[in-house]
């Protein structure tokens, strides 16, 4: 038997959490001396229709899945995560632990290293009770992580939760060490604004400590763009591998090819490709890209607000509106003439789009987006300017830095009318875009050159696989 070293790669089951570990498990298998196992749950594995694909590109990369414990018609939408992070608790952990201890006493290649998503903190237990290495990855930003780790802190301090009705959401944040007059009270993560003993609170609070019971962290950033704030970081690990933008990383260490080929295997939706030639015949600089990522849902209100401000921002715009994005949907009426109109002049709606490629296209002047992490970074390394409008998660952190600290943006949270879009829209695609080009062209030149030769996300990657290969 020989001894090449076997990772099983354990993601959250949503499309931003799986579409870096695909990228990472390419890039351990682009070595040819790391075997990966990358294990989805039965729901997203039927999903993923292209992974036999990929594993043709990658012969040292193999895909297994287990049960998420729910129901097949289950919708496993943002609404029901509560639910869905129950079940895996409740069904998924001991399946984990029987396949990790049949790999230990079967396998010809038992798994000697799992690299499990920050949120799956059960793999980090099981895989330390069987004496196997644990690396965690967390898929979003530092600046966001260490907000995560502060929030006993601010409890502590009573300044949780925030939001009630007579308080004041631009009143600063105290008790974030190093974002000491940069974050208000709306700028905090969204579970922020939920009570302390809500069970979704509970969970990210629990498993962001847990974290550190890992061997090591992964995560998708690069050291130019987060330094002070992985500082703060880095008492809390033994180490912490800075391999990101990932997608850079995969072309500057496969090939322009692959990469770009990557994001389609792991995607949850199949992109629409005809929003390529549509880009084609538009001038260079002038559309604006419009998508809000695969969670985030919106009321027909705020729907029909955001397509007002489009239309009559007078710009090009072509938007990523999955079909699942409104929450009442029933009951339509009919759609304005005069939207109609506008975008039948100047725009295009398309359920899903190969983002990278729409980011890349020379035609692409601004993008209109959630802030999730991997659409900022992807935003970072095409170089196109963002306006933020933050959901969930990690979202409303990200955007205060694109507009505030990176200086690569403009951020509207929490409003978000007709009249707010289209100025947004006009400053950022013309107004105000040169500051912002400056910083943005800054920005993207640190992030391609940390992942060439001798930059710190290429340096950090070979140090993972070495000490991947040493256990």
């Amino acid at each position: 038997m020989d001894q090449q070293p076997h990772v099983l790669i354990l993601p959250f089951p949503a499309q931003g959490h799986i579409k870096p570990m695909v990228g990472l498990a390419a890039l351990l298998c682009h070595t040819g001396r790391i075997h990966v196992t990358f294990l989805n749950t039965d729901h997203n594995h039927s999903r993923l229709t292209h992974l036999q694909a990929l594993s043709t590109l990658f012969p040292t990369l193999h895909f297994k899945s287990i049960s998420d414990g729910l129901p097949t018609d289950h919708p496993r939408t943002l609404q029901f995560f509560p639910e869905l992070i129950s079940s895996i608790k409740s069904v998924t952990k001991p399946l984990f632990r029987e396949l990790l201890a049949d790999s230990s006493r079967k396998s010809e290649r038992p798994v000697t290293c799992v690299i499990a998503d920050g949120i799956m903190s059960f793999a980090i237990d099981v895989a330390k009770e069987l004496g196997v290495r644990v690396i965690a990855f967390r898929t979003f930003s530092a600046c966001c992580l260490w907000s995560y780790f502060c929030l006993p802190n601010l409890i502590q301090e009573g300044q949780l939760p925030v939001g009630a009705a007579d308080e004041d959401m631009d009143m600063m944040v105290a008790g974030v060490p190093g974002m000491e007059g940069l974050l208000r009270r709306r700028d905090l993560p969204r579970i922020c604004r939920i009570q302390l003993n809500d069970p979704l609170f509970q969970f990210f609070l629990v498993e962001t400590q847990a974290m550190t019971r890992a061997s090591a962290l992964i995560l998708n950033t690069f050291d130019d763009l987060e330094a002070s704030i992985l500082s703060h970081l880095a008492p809390l690990f033994s180490k912490i591998y800075t391999i990101g933008p990932l997608n850079a990383l995969m072309r500057s260490r496969i090939g322009d090819g692959v990469p770009r080929s990557l994001s389609t295997f792991s995607n949850l939706w199949e992109a629409d490709n005809s929003c390529m030639a549509w880009l084609d015949s538009q001038p260079l600089g002038s559309v604006v890209y419009v998508s809000f990522g695969s969670l985030a849902i919106m009321t027909r209100g705020f729907f029909m607000e955001l397509w007002h401000g489009l239309v009559n921002s007078g710009k090009r715009f072509l938007w990523a509106i999955r079909r699942d994005t409104l929450s009442d949907a029933k009951g339509e009426q009919a759609i304005p003439v005069e939207l109609q109109e506008g975008t039948k002049e100047r725009g295009l709606l398309v359920d899903w789009a190969p983002q990278e490629e729409v980011l890349a296209h020379p035609s692409t002047g601004g993008f209109l987006t959630h802030s999730g992490w991997n659409s900022t970074l992807e935003s970072i390394v095409a170089g196109v300017p963002m306006i933020c409008w933050p959901q969930i998660g990690d979202q409303q952190i990200n955007s205060r830095w694109v507009s505030e600290v990176w200086r690569i943006g403009l951020d509207i949270k929490d409003t978000c009318d007709r009249s707010t879009v289209e100025t947004m829209i006009r400053t950022l695609m013309k107004d105000g875009r040169e500051e912002i080009m400056m910083s943005m062209d800054r920005i993207a030149k640190l992030a391609r050159d940390c992942v060439g030769q001798g930059g710190s996300s290429y340096h950090n990657l070979d140090m993972l696989i070495e000490d991947i290969g040493k256990i």
